[in-house]
């Protein structure tokens, strides 16, 4: 096999492992109760589809290389993996893979929560825009797309209710000054 064939493959299996062993960690949190399990299985089942479904795609193609999308889409992911470990040490003890509000829960606004309610979910969307890039992916995005966004949809949906219940007016002001998802604009504080 040739560079051109293993480094776009390699990247995407280097991606999808360390995310697994990024959600593999042990981290000292607080428990909580579940309140649903389903929008994490479909956000599994968008990472598996966008490993499998691009690789095949790529293969489909004649293996298509491109050293600039390839490292374009390695700087896509290499944001999308810092933006999520700090989301990750700014909610500390709370942090959770699922919509789990704790009695003790604490109102997060630092780290990335100063330019999105929700960056991890973005990360997710760096992270699989990354894949789509390095594999030339086109039309394995669109079917992705299909299953994450109404799952993520669903998800920010139970997630605000959860927070909005939580800590009522403070975050409703929250959601008022802070983008969901993306970044469009600069804190206000």
């Amino acid at each position: 096999m040739t560079s051109e064939v293993v480094w776009p493959i390699a990247s995407v299996l280097a991606i999808f492992l360390a995310r697994m062993a990024e959600l593999a960690t042990k981290r000292k949190t607080v428990r909580g109760t579940v309140r649903e399990n389903l929008t994490f299985r479909l956000f599994m089942l968008a990472g598996v589809l966008m490993l499998v479904g691009g690789t095949a795609e790529w293969w489909w193609h004649g293996q298509p290389s491109s050293w600039p999308l390839l490292v374009a889409g390695w700087v896509v992911a290499l944001a999308s993996f810092m933006i999520r470990r700090r989301a990750i040490a700014a909610l500390g003890q709370f942090w959770s893979l699922h919509v789990e509000i704790r009695e003790n829960h604490q109102f997060v606004k630092s780290g990335p929560f100063r330019f999105v309610r929700h960056p991890t979910y973005f990360s997710m969307i760096l992270e699989l825009a990354a894949c789509g890039l390095i594999l030339h992916a086109g039309f394995t995005m669109v079917v992705i797309a299909l299953v994450f966004v109404p799952a993520l949809l669903l998800r920010v949906r139970l997630e605000e209710g959860a927070l909005t219940e939580k800590f009522g007016d403070a975050y409703r002001a929250y959601q008022k000054s802070t983008p969901a998802i993306f970044p469009y604009k600069w804190p206000a504080h």
